[in-house]
């Protein structure tokens, strides 16, 4: 009896040490998932994903989205950082996540920064997105096709005012630079003409803070495109609005709509946009916003959870699919691995985002297909 008591005492002892003293603890979460907001539809979509390639592979994990607020995506993680979390997915708001990503590298917690560069952190080492710049080129590529810039005179120009996304986001630089790389030598030949706050680059902060965005969020862009058809661009008709994003492009849009310029569909400006969000495939498909660029997020949640597999196994990273390439965050330069993104018209959309199942015949009913 009495060794049978010893025996039963030397197991728990040894579980224990198994289960909490520096082995995995039984049901410890091993990957948090932390995304910015929910009122850009991609980021639910997103921390879905990532969510669902990080459990195929084995793994505990969770997401939260932080409703564009910094201070509460602080919060989750922080409590990640409690839950014992190995890993951490970080799609940031602003540099104030900094204190809690240096809180989390100090507990030896691995850091992939998510689709948004975490400026002025030397805290972590790796980061996946999209070719930034590639989405500004692909956006104005469109325009310039759509207006046939290369056939336009200084006689007649083409009218164009210009948006950009949150001045809080890294990405929003990068596209609109690209955009702009495109677009200024139109400008320079007298063929495009812009219509309100004309920054050449993002380096011209002041005016680049006129056309930005706060917070990627649609109602501020409808309110500037409002004061714009009543301001600057009263006595003209535009032909081009350089959106950043979907919900940015479907709220000048609307903005545009209640416009007697432009009171049907036929007579609205080419807008551009970014995500392949559901409502703008519906657009698109109405022929009221002419372009998407589609950068799908399964595929990188799937790069970013076999990157982050790699990491926590020890591994050499190998992501098919990406280019490996560094990003300079002011503090340090990031192993950085880019996918690549498509522009979608009306020609293409239902074979590059309805046909390829990236939303469900549940989703699609909703929009009527």
């Amino acid at each position: 009896m009495r060794r049978a008591f010893v025996f039963a005492v030397a197991v728990l002892l040894i579980l224990g040490g198994t289960l909490f003293a520096g082995g995995k603890q039984e049901g410890a979460l091993d990957i948090g998932l932390a995304m910015p907001e929910s009122h850009v539809a991609r980021w639910v979509m997103d921390g879905q994903k990532l969510k669902e390639y990080a459990e195929s592979l084995g793994y505990k994990a969770e997401y939260t989205l932080a409703d564009a607020d910094q201070a509460k995506q602080n919060k989750q993680i922080e409590d990640y950082i409690t839950k014992g979390v190995k890993l951490l997915v970080v799609a940031n708001i602003n540099t104030g996540v900094n204190t809690v990503i240096a809180d989390a590298a100090k507990a030896g917690i691995e850091i992939i920064s998510y689709d948004r560069l975490m400026m002025d952190s030397a805290d972590y080492n790796y980061y996946t997105t999209f070719n930034l710049k590639k989405v500004g080129f692909l956006q104005a590529t469109a325009i310039v096709q759509a207006l046939k810039l290369d056939q336009a005179t200084s006689a007649k120009p083409k009218i164009i005012t210009l948006f950009a996304g949150s001045p809080t986001d890294n990405n929003a630089y990068f596209f609109f630079d690209g955009a702009m790389e495109v677009l200024n030598p139109f400008v320079d030949k007298g063929v495009l003409k812009i219509v309100g706050p004309y920054p050449r680059t993002s380096a011209d902060k002041d005016n680049f803070q006129r056309i930005a965005t706060e917070g990627w969020r649609a109602e501020n862009a409808k309110k500037r495109m409002e004061n714009l058809l009543t301001g600057d661009a009263k006595d003209v008709v535009l032909d081009a609005i350089l959106a950043p994003n979907d919900p940015v492009g479907r709220a000048c849009i609307e903005a545009c709509m209640n416009d007697a310029k432009y009171d049907t569909i036929a007579k609205l400006p080419i807008v551009t946009g970014q995500d392949g969000e559901l409502a703008t495939v519906q657009y698109i498909l109405e022929g009221k916003q002419y372009m998407t660029v589609f950068k799908d997020s399964r595929l990188l949640a799937e790069a970013t959870i076999k990157l982050a597999d790699a990491i926590l196994k020890k591994q050499t990273p190998s992501i098919a699919g990406t280019v490996k390439t560094t990003f300079n965050t002011n503090k340090k330069n990031v192993t950085t691995y880019l996918l690549d993104p498509i522009l979608v018209t009306k020609d293409n959309v239902k074979k590059i985002i309805i046909d390829s199942g990236y939303y469900t015949p549940e989703e699609l009913k909703t929009i009527g297909l």
